[in-house]
C-alpha cells in the first residue's frame, strides 16, 4: 500500500495551496496516522516527542475545520485553545498557525507570562480565533475576565507529562473544569505517566490512541557517545569540539542558571559565538537568543533544561551535555534537540567521576548503554564497571561509512582538530557534507 500523500486530505484550498508552495508533500508517521481522525472531530490520545511533526498534526485539522464554518471572531471569547508548558513552544506553535494558515487570514493570539498583558488583553478584546497560552497567565486573565472558554471548539494540550514535570496540573485542572461539553479535545505527551491518567479520562471521549515511537527511548538516528573527563577538563574539551566547524550548530546543556551564563561568556571569549537561555532571562532576552542561533548569528547556545522541550530549531547537528542532568528522563529530551524528522545528529556527554551515578541511571532508563570516546586528549580513567563499552573508531576507507566524529576527525588521531592523524602528518580530515535529502513536511522541527 502506497504511503499517504497531503493531496490524499480532504482539505480547503487554501491550506491546498499553502502545502503545494512550501513543497510539502509527504506527511510524517504522526501526520498520517492523525489528520484523518481529526477532520472527522474524533478527539485524540498522542504519544509522540517534538520532532515528529505533531504540531502541523494538530494545526492543519483545526485550521480546516475552522475554515469550513468560519464565524466573526468575538471578543474575548476564542474557538481554539492551546495549552503549551513554555513561553518559547507557545511562541513557535503561533507561528506555526501563521504559516500553514497564511490564506485563510485568522485572527490569533498567544499569551504568556513574563512579558506586559495589555498587548495581550487588547487582542483578546479585538476577538481571535486561536489563542496559544501557557496555564499560568491563561489562568491569570480568566480570573480577570479577560478571556472566557464557553465558547471554544477545540482543545488542545500539549507535552502534558512537561506540564506535570513543572507542578502545572492543578493548574489545567482548573482550565479543563470550565471548558464546554461540547468540543475536540487533543492530548499530546511524550511519555505517559500514571499520573496523567486521571486527566486522560476527564478531557477526552473516546479518543483514538496513537504512538509514533515507543516511550522513553532514543533516537534511531542520534548517535551517542559519553566522553569521561576531569571537571577541570571540561571546558577545554567543549572548547576544542566547538572549534571544529563540522559541529555547525550546537545546544550544550549546563545543570544551573550561573553555570549556563558563565560557560557562555567563556566560550564567546574564546571566539565561537555564544548565547544563552535560562528561566531568569526576560521573555526578550530569551527570544533574542533563540533568533540569533535559528538566525545563524550564534552557533552555540547554553541552555539550561528549560530547553530541553519544546524549542525547535533547523539543523542541530551536535547536542552536548557539559553537566548530566538530575533527571534521567531530561537525557532523552536533551538528546532530541538533533536528529530530528528524519535527520542524523551527535549528541555527546561529558561524565566526570562525581557523575557516575547519574549515566548509570540514564542508561538503565534508556535500556542501552552508552559508547565511550577515549581518543581524546583529556580522557579520564575510570573504575573498572564504569565505562564497558567503547565506541568504535571508524577509519577512512574504499566503500566504507564516512568518518563521524564529535569534532570531524577520523579515527587514530588527536580528536577535534587539535593534531595529527593517524600514523601519518597532516591536518584532520574534515567529514562529507550530507547530501541535500529532498524536502518532506515535517521534516522540519515543529514550529
Amino acid at each position: 500500500m502506497n504511503s499517504p500523500t497531503f493531496a490524499d486530505f480532504d482539505f480547503v484550498e487554501p491550506i491546498r495551496l499553502t502545502l503545494e508552495k512550501e513543497n510539502y508533500t509527504t506527511p510524517t508517521p504522526i501526520q498520517a496516522q492523525s489528520i484523518p481522525h481529526l477532520l472527522l472531530g474524533r478527539d485524540l490520545l498522542g504519544c509522540a516527542q517534538t520532532g515528529t511533526g505533531k504540531t502541523a498534526a494538530f494545526a492543519l485539522p483545526i485550521l480546516n475545520r475552522l475554515a469550513m464554518s468560519r464565524v466573526p471572531a468575538v471578543p474575548r471569547k476564542p474557538r481554539v485553545l492551546i495549552l503549551a508548558p513554555t513561553r518559547e513552544l507557545a511562541q513557535q506553535i503561533d507561528e506555526s498557525f501563521v504559516t500553514y494558515g497564511r490564506g485563510l487570514k485568522f485572527r490569533q493570539a498567544v499569551v504568556v507570562g513574563g512579558v506586559s498583558q495589555l498587548p495581550q488583553t487588547r487582542m483578546l478584546n479585538r476577538g481571535v480565533e486561536i489563542l496559544v497560552a501557557t496555564p499560568g497567565r491563561l489562568l491569570d486573565l480568566m480570573g480577570q475576565g479577560a478571556v472566557r472558554l464557553d465558547g471554544l471548539d477545540t482543545f488542545v494540550l500539549d507535552e502534558a507529562d512537561r506540564m506535570l514535570d513543572m507542578g502545572f496540573l492543578p493548574a489545567i485542572e482548573k482550565i479543563v473544569a470550565v471548558l464546554p461539553a461540547k468540543r475536540q479535545s487533543l492530548f499530546f505527551s511524550a511519555t505517559m505517566p500514571p499520573a496523567l491518567a486521571p486527566l486522560v479520562n476527564k478531557l477526552l471521549r473516546d479518543p483514538v490512541r496513537i504512538a509514533v515511537a515507543p516511550q522513553s527511548t532514543t533516537a534511531e538516528r542520534i548517535e551517542q557517545q559519553v566522553l569521561f573527563v576531569a571537571r577541570e577538563d571540561k571546558k577545554s574539551l567543549l572548547r576544542d569540539i566547538l572549534s571544529d566547524n563540522s559541529v555547525r550548530r550546537a545546544i550544550v546543556f549546563a545543570r544551573t542558571k550561573h553555570g549556563a551564563d558563565k560557560l557562555a561568556r567563556w566560550l564567546d571569549g574564546a571566539g565561537i559565538s555564544t548565547d544563552s537561555i535560562h528561566g531568569d532571562k526576560s521573555q526578550a532576552a530569551r527570544q533574542r537568543a533563540l533568533y540569533g542561533f535559528r538566525d545563524g548569528r550564534t552557533r552555540v547556545l547554553v541552555a539550561t533544561d528549560i530547553a530541553a522541550r519544546g524549542i525547535d530549531i533547523d539543523d542541530i547537528s551536535h547536542v552536548i551535555n557539559f553537566d548530566l542532568p538530575v533527571e534521567p528522563e531530561n537525557y532523552v529530551h536533551r538528546i532530541g534537540r538533533t536528529g530530528r524528522a528524519g535527520a542524523e545528529g551527535i549528541a555527546l556527554t561529558f561524565c566526570d567521576a562525581e557523575e557516575r551515578g547519574a549515566l548509570r541511571g540514564i542508561e538503565r532508563m534508556i535500556k542501552q548503554q552508552i559508547p565511550v570516546r577515549t581518543d581524546h586528549p583529556y580522557h579520564l580513567q575510570m573504575a573498572p564497571g564504569s565505562a564497558t563499552k567503547a565506541a568504535p573508531v571508524r577509519r577512512p576507507g574504499g566503500g566504507g561509512r564516512p568518518n563521524r566524529r564529535p569534532g570531524g576527525t577520523s579515527g587514530g588521531g588527536r580528536p577535534f582538530g587539535q593534531g595529527q592523524q593517524g600514523s601519518g602528518g597532516g591536518r584532520p580530515r574534515r567529514p562529507p557534507q550530507k547530501a541535500v535529502q529532498a524536502r518532506r513536511f515535517g521534516a522540519a522541527p515543529d514550529r
